[in-house]
């Protein structure tokens, strides 16, 4: 991909228009805009670089506060006149110091974001961590906490305990998302399963 595949008749002042999104969580970070060398910039070095249109000049996200955007993969949009970036956020990426531009609801994607950390605990193995304690026991109590919590979860499902079934059904994902990293499966793996059979 490069520039001057992206039509910019219709864009104002022939900047693309950049949204960012965070690589795991699939929230969207922000809105900016590229000239050709902010574009250039940002496939060279992995870096979202922007064009601020107030300053004109480039800015790389984060070279002050160290909150850079790292980039995992790039689309254009059908009309080549849009860019989204799929990023990996080090720290907030809003000046306000929150996670987004955007105020959207805080746990948009955090069953992704627990599943990331699950995988680096998997990783790591910190002491005192209970999932590191899970992982340590194998698949076998895994597996037994997984039907464990579903049961618990139908029993109050059954009981008309909404509150409750919210209760036991964090818990059931907490433990699902836990034996999906032990057998090495992601939730993307599940989500081409479903389209599968959906088409």
């Amino acid at each position: 991909m490069f520039f001057s595949d992206f039509n910019l008749d219709k864009c104002a002042d022939r900047l693309l228009p950049v949204i960012v999104q965070d690589a795991t969580t699939l929230r969207v970070l922000m809105l900016g805009y590229m000239n050709r060398e902010a574009f250039d910039k940002t496939v060279d070095c992995g870096l979202v670089t922007f064009y601020s249109r107030t300053r004109q000049t480039l800015w790389t996200k984060g070279e002050t506060s160290g909150h850079h955007l790292r980039v995992v993969e790039m689309y254009p949009d059908c009309d080549m006149d849009t860019l989204l970036i799929k990023a990996c956020p080090v720290g907030p990426t809003c000046h306000r110091g929150t996670t987004a531009c955007f105020d959207t609801p805080a746990e948009d994607g955090f069953i992704r974001s627990l599943s990331s950390l699950i995988a680096r605990r998997h990783e790591e193995m910190p002491e005192d961590s209970y999932t590191t304690r899970l992982f340590i026991k194998g698949v076998k109590k895994i597996a037994q906490k997984v039907g464990e919590e579903a049961v618990e979860s139908a029993i109050e499902a059954v009981d008309g305990n909404r509150d409750r079934f919210i209760y036991e059904a964090a818990d059931l994902m907490y433990h699902y998302l836990v034996l999906l990293e032990q057998m090495g499966v992601t939730l993307p793996d599940i989500e081409r399963e479903l389209v599968k059979r959906h088409s």
